[in-house]
């Protein structure tokens, strides 16, 4: 597939390494010039590349939204038509003050990413954990894969995410419509609470059991 990063820290890094890796097309977006974290991002592989912002989401058939969510209507407004039609990947979380919901839990990040851009087939995935968990999913002791949950209105953007979920090395569970990334957005403010100010290790995942 041919994959376009918009963000370039901890998460969309280490996303597009892996993905990158894995044999994806992967092409990260220079959205200002002389960005630390998209050179490092580039020193991580000799395989990806850079590209100007218009450029690389022209280019790709899905594009993840990695960057800051406080920056997100700056970056994807403008891009609206652009992104139509195309696979538009939330993995970002609007965190508020006090780990709360930064949309006051109204509607979700991912809701806002589909109104900015509504020709666009939003999925919500890799966001409810570190960026640790990201850079190495593995967990040979336990005998099962870590879980990642997406969810989203198109179904076939859903089976493409899947798949990269997949090559990233999760387990893929979707959660159903776009409507459960509200649910996805607590769930990673559960994480940080626990992480980030309570302690636990930064390795913590989720596993879906069945019998």
């Amino acid at each position: 597939m041919k994959i376009a990063f918009i963000g370039t820290g901890h998460v969309g890094a280490a996303l597009a390494v892996r993905l990158d890796a894995s044999g994806h097309d992967v092409v990260l977006a220079q959205t200002k010039e002389a960005s630390a974290s998209l050179a490092a991002a580039l020193a991580r592989s000799k395989s990806l590349t850079a590209r100007p912002l218009a450029d690389a989401v022209g280019g790709a058939e899905i594009v993840f939204l990695a960057a800051p969510f406080s920056a997100t209507e700056g970056i994807v407004k403008p891009l609206a038509a652009a992104l139509a039609g195309k696979v538009l990947v939330d993995c970002t979380n609007p965190v508020g003050p006090g780990l709360s919901h930064g949309l006051k839990s109204e509607r979700s990040g991912s809701e806002l990413v589909q109104s900015l851009a509504p020709a666009a087939r939003v999925v919500k995935a890799f966001s409810i954990y570190g960026f640790e968990n990201l850079e190495d999913p593995s967990y040979p002791s336990y005998g099962v894969k870590p879980v990642m949950l997406f969810c989203g209105d198109d179904r076939d953007a859903k089976a493409h995410v899947a798949r990269l979920v997949a090559d990233v090395g999760f387990e893929p569970l979707d959660v159903g419509g776009l409507v459960q990334a509200l649910h996805l957005e607590h769930m990673t403010l559960l994480w940080i609470r626990m992480v980030r100010a309570g302690g636990q290790s930064p390795t913590l995942v989720w596993a879906a059991l069945r019998r």
